[in-house]
């Protein structure tokens, strides 16, 4: 099975499967002690994927996925094990997961709800691995779309006026509960003390434009320009707004022949494609961060 061209494990047995995501200044061994390790622990690797960036002194980032009998019961002891033995000499950073434990998943929204509906959609499907743990919206507008689902849904208003309280109130809810916060068309802006404060990566998606066309009415003034493609690009969320390391983009072509409302449904089409296909493969470990780029497997 594949996924945007990208072969995707969430059709094969996860029992056992763990997961291993490591990023380290490149130099000789580098494969070899992180291979031996892990026959040495009793796993046997199915598969591996590596980069660097250059072919000296670059930077190597690895995924390594493979099977150990036991892996649940073994996991922490093994973490500990690849830090001090492994992690520790070569500087690495490492994240070691199991398969068979879907991250725990929040999504904020707003009113739009295209993105927000077709990830409930694809979980439920079993096309996402993710456990969604609650939405949270600034407008109660969706509540009903969303408890067909089964998932809770969470009205927390925000505005400039009341920002401060509003992400209090998000981060009693947040911190500590989940693993991943996708921004599904939320449209309102996180500040830096969230961002510090909240513990895990989030993910947003927004329409993409050449040129870009910034503020209100943006598809009006794409058809005034005459806009050949609309696209959409899944980032990761930093403090300067909008431009973190891009997870995945794509386009869709048009032309003369398409009106505002056409546009607007188009680009509503390819920012639910290219949004889930980021949450999946960060759901599925394929994501490595480095500077403000990624590397996807």
């Amino acid at each position: 099975m594949t996924t945007g061209g990208f072969p995707s494990t969430t059709s094969l047995p996860v029992k056992d499967i763990g997961r291993l995501l490591l990023r380290c200044d490149d130099r000789p061994g580098l494969v070899a002690s992180i291979s031996s390790f892990l026959s040495e622990a009793g796993a046997n690797i199915i598969s591996l994927d590596q980069h660097s960036t250059a072919q000296t002194g670059g930077t190597f980032m690895q995924r390594t996925i493979f099977h150990m009998p036991g892996l649940s019961a073994a996991r922490d002891e093994m973490e500990r094990a690849f830090s001090d033995r492994v992690a520790g000499k070569f500087g690495m950073d490492f994240q070691l997961t199991e398969a068979a434990k879907p991250k725990r998943v929040a999504i904020l929204a707003s009113r739009e709800d295209h993105c927000l509906l077709d990830l409930l959609w694809r979980n439920r499907r079993g096309e996402l691995d993710m456990s969604v743990v609650m939405v949270i919206s600034n407008h109660p507008d969706l509540a009903d779309q969303v408890r067909p689902f089964g998932v809770p849904f969470l009205h927390v208003p925000a505005h400039k006026d009341i920002r401060a309280e509003a992400e209090t109130r998000k981060l009693e809810l947040l911190r500590g509960n989940v693993d991943l916060v996708v921004l599904a068309r939320y449209m309102q802006v996180l500040t830096p003390r969230f961002l510090g404060e909240i513990g895990c990566p989030l993910i947003n998606i927004h329409h993409s434009f050449l040129p870009a066309f910034v503020g209100e009415a943006p598809y009006r003034k794409a058809k005034e320009r005459g806009v050949k493609l609309v696209g959409a690009t899944a980032h990761y969320v930093t403090e300067e707004l909008d431009e973190g390391p891009i997870i995945e983009q794509d386009v869709v072509r048009v032309d003369h022949r398409h009106g505002v409302d056409d546009l607007r449904r188009l680009g509503a089409d390819v920012e639910r494609v290219v949004l889930s296909r980021a949450v999946l493969w960060h759901c599925e470990d394929r994501v490595v961060r480095h500077g403000n780029q990624t590397i996807v497997f």
